[in-house]
């Protein structure tokens, strides 16, 4: 029998994958073993594939001694724990609805938080919410809103209309996600009192406005408050409502425990992104703040932490959208026919490719996802001409002072190729997007505990931090 301190499960869209750690609580915790199985969310319970995962990771284990001492965890397959704790992006990850009053202002803050924290977002509007956009929200059936607009002690009006919008949606076509309200903060008690008014069943929450001044980002209260949220619904989601009966401890978005593990690391490590492959997203995650110099010509306010998900560009899910854009890009350049990859190839894609050209072809996807990822995450400079001359503008997120780039995420860290694609990112010399250095350096997280070590921060961060620098070989 072995006994280990703590599991930590990441339920993925297509895998689930099991991570042992023991020693916590002492000055040298380790990383014990790893189990993998194909997630079993159609299956309408997720713990079928959680105990397979567990199954594959006890049989990897080195029989004899026990691992570590029991707290009052339970056995499977031969392993017992202390604790086991979640992280989960399947029945569709959390999906959010965003809504604010100005895009460029409290709507961009407040969607900067609902990524960070690990969310999908599914839909954004700025303004007053018209019966259009009740209808949207209506047939989307978000796993939780997040309500945002105006300054503190700003404009109201706004705020306060979405609020008995959203009230009323409650009320009359049977909307049932907690409201995360983050606005103007002498329109919250208003805002709260609608929601009691009118929709008595919402669960509301208020946390400290996301834009409280202008050029100001407050994203931390409402990260925090979006996870707490998501921890406590989650067994509500198609197929997830079994995870309770086996995970005792934390729960946390997948996404939102890789961004944690990445703050975690830029303390002592410094300037950083990670890129995370999956089945149905690539999500990019910097933490960073830029360089001076592109800092004085930003037209708005970045995040340190900043993540954004490409939903577009999961090597499995979206594999014929990658293809297609990966055969626009080589036509693009010139590629004669037989430089461009059958299409049928595609029919040949697992979840886990097993064969050489089942591998081929899953490289030429990841490559293109991480290509259009980062486009899509990085800053620009733009040069303007104007009636006194030339002035530069930079929108987005600067990237240039990158000293690290990771990968993590099912297709980075099992493909031969990864690290030579997240090398394709680095720049000699900036010109219009704002990306990494060639002196950045690059580093896998071949053991794809990025997720994991997010989630046991949350319990135990200096344990985390130690085990997180010695998996990455990062020296500070």
């Amino acid at each position: 029998m072995h006994r280990v301190d703590l599991l930590v499960a990441e339920i993925g869209s297509t895998t689930t994958v099991v991570n042992a750690f023991d020693g916590l609580n002492t000055a040298n915790p380790v990383f014990v073993g790893q189990g993998q199985s194909l997630t079993t969310v159609r299956e309408g319970d997720v713990t079928r594939g959680l105990e397979k995962a567990i199954a594959d990771l006890t049989a990897g284990l080195p029989s004899g001694a026990d691992q570590g001492v029991v707290r009052g965890g339970g056995p499977a397959g031969g392993l017992q724990w202390s604790e086991l704790y979640a992280a989960s992006s399947a029945a569709g990850g959390l999906r959010m609805s965003v809504h604010g009053l100005v895009y460029d202002m409290t709507v961009r803050a407040a969607k900067e938080a609902a990524l960070g924290a690990g969310a999908i977002v599914k839909m954004v509007t700025a303004g007053k919410l018209g019966e259009g956009d009740l209808k949207e929200i209506a047939s989307l059936h978000p796993n939780m809103i997040l309500l945002a607009g105006g300054v503190d002690y700003g404009e109201k009006e706004t705020v306060l209309h979405n609020a008995r919008q959203l009230a009323a949606l409650f009320s009359g076509r049977g909307l049932a996600a907690p409201v995360l309200y983050a606005g103007n903060a002498a329109a919250a008690g208003e805002a709260q009192a609608i929601f009691r008014e009118k929709a008595p069943a919402a669960e509301v929450v208020v946390v400290e406005n996301v834009y409280p001044r202008i050029d100001l980002l407050n994203v931390g209260p409402s990260r925090r408050a979006i996870q707490a949220l998501f921890e406590k619904h989650i067994v509500s989601a198609p197929g997830m409502n079994q995870i309770r009966s086996m995970v005792k401890g934390t729960i946390r978005p997948t996404p939102g425990a890789v961004m944690q593990a990445a703050q975690l690391l830029y303390e002592e490590a410094g300037d950083l992104m990670v890129l995370d492959v999956g089945g149905a997203t690539t999500d990019v995650h910097s933490v960073t703040e830029g360089s001076p110099e592109w800092g004085r010509y930003q037209v708005a306010p970045e995040p340190l932490a900043k993540r954004t998900v490409e939903g577009d560009l999961g090597v499995y899910a979206n594999a014929a959208n990658l293809y297609a854009i990966l055969v626009e890009r080589l036509r693009s350049a010139g590629a004669s026919p037989e430089e461009i990859p059958p299409e049928e190839w595609l029919g040949e894609l697992k979840p886990i490719p097993g064969t050489d050209r089942e591998r081929a072809m899953v490289e030429m996807l990841t490559a293109e996802a991480v290509r259009v990822a980062v486009e899509r995450h990085a800053g620009e400079a733009r040069q303007l001409y104007g009636p006194t001359g030339r002035s530069t503008l930079v929108e987005g997120k600067d990237l240039t002072q990158v000293k690290w780039i990771i990968g993590t995420g099912g297709a980075l860290t099992r493909l031969a190729a990864g690290r030579r694609i997240l090398e394709g990112l680095r720049v000699e010399q900036v010109t219009r997007k704002l990306f990494p250095p060639a002196t950045a350096r690059v580093v896998i997280d071949e053991k794809y505990l990025m997720a994991a070590l997010g989630v046991m921060s949350e319990s135990y961060p200096r344990e985390a931090r130690q085990i997180l620098r010695e998996i990455l070989a990062i020296e500070i």
